[in-house]
């Protein structure tokens, strides 16, 4: 049972950094229970709003919703709350749906709903799709708005007007007008979360639009430099920012770009990094090189 009520849980994460766990996977894809447990207790140690098992950063889309219930059940009883797990919702609705059943049952404090998988729908599809989530739960849902799954102001108020759990809009898009009209027609009904790849690069200006938190991939390998640069974020202290920026983040998004998926596969290559190894990555995405990899090591020595 959720530690968190709806109405408590938007607020509370948007105190703080967020991150979303790798998934762990044995040389054989599977998942690898013990070592995920080890991973999430270890950042649960730091001061984090609250984690996402199975997400992006954590290869939701590639699990089973079986597979996804065992990472939330994992994650749920290693943290042990505390601090918020939040757990997915993926594909079409029916498997949403039932995603969002198992992670209530599971003890999750939250959904991620994701985009809808593959086919695109207008704003009223999207409006039911919520909605029916929404419907299957008492935990508080966020919504992600990315890829097939545009959600302009209109169409989220109109998701908050009927689904009194939806607490929150992840932005995944990066378009500047559309999350000034999000927030200046929702005000404080909903936390709003930063979500694009790797959100550093873009969480100065986006606490001009009252993104309070964003979800830090990098904060599963250099938990300490991720929370530091999200303390100098919100001090707005630009000088701070941008040597970071210019030191770490920016170097580390040349090679993240070298290669499609990438931004998942080169976290799971950072942990190798600093001898935390999370196994490899799944098919489609593909692991960095051997070259990469050292890149990738030499950079994090210098903020580690």
């Amino acid at each position: 049972m959720s530690q968190i009520s709806a109405a408590d849980l938007g607020p509370a994460l948007g105190r703080g950094l967020l991150s979303f766990p790798v998934t762990h996977f044995d040389a054989e894809l599977r998942f690898d229970e013990a070592a995920y447990r080890e991973h999430i207790g270890w950042l649960a140690g730091y001061d984090v709003a609250g984690l996402f098992a199975a997400g992006g950063t954590g290869e939701g889309f590639s699990l089973t919703t079986a597979e996804i219930d065992a990472v939330v059940r994992a994650a749920v009883a290693e943290i042990a709350g505390r601090v918020p797990v939040i757990a997915p919702a993926t594909a079409g609705t029916a498997v949403a749906v039932e995603q969002t059943r198992n992670a209530e049952a599971a003890g999750a404090d939250g959904i991620l709903l994701m985009p809808p998988y593959l086919t695109e729908a207008g704003p009223d599809g999207l409006l039911e799709h919520v909605a029916a989530v929404c419907a299957a739960t008492s935990l508080g849902v966020i919504v992600y708005s990315r890829a097939n799954a545009k959600i302009d102001d209109i169409t989220v108020a109109r998701m908050a007007d009927r689904c009194p759990n939806l607490i929150g809009y992840k932005d995944g898009v990066g378009n500047i007008e559309t999350m000034t009209r999000v927030h200046a027609r929702m005000g404080e009904r909903l936390t709003y979360i930063g979500g694009l790849p790797t959100a550093e690069t873009f969480a100065l200006p986006y606490t001009e639009m009252g993104v309070t938190t964003y979800s830090s991939a990098i904060f599963n390998f250099v938990p300490e430099f991720a929370l530091r640069f999200y303390d100098a974020v919100r001090a707005h202290d630009r000088e701070a920012v941008y040597a970071a920026l210019r030191t770490f983040v920016l170097p580390y998004l040349d090679i993240r770009d070298r290669r499609p998926g990438y931004a998942v596969s080169i976290i799971k290559a950072g942990l190798t990094a600093v001898g935390r190894p999370a196994g490899p990555v799944r098919p489609p995405l593909t692991d960095l090189t051997p070259g990469e990899l050292a890149d990738l090591t030499e950079l994090i020595k210098a903020v580690a």
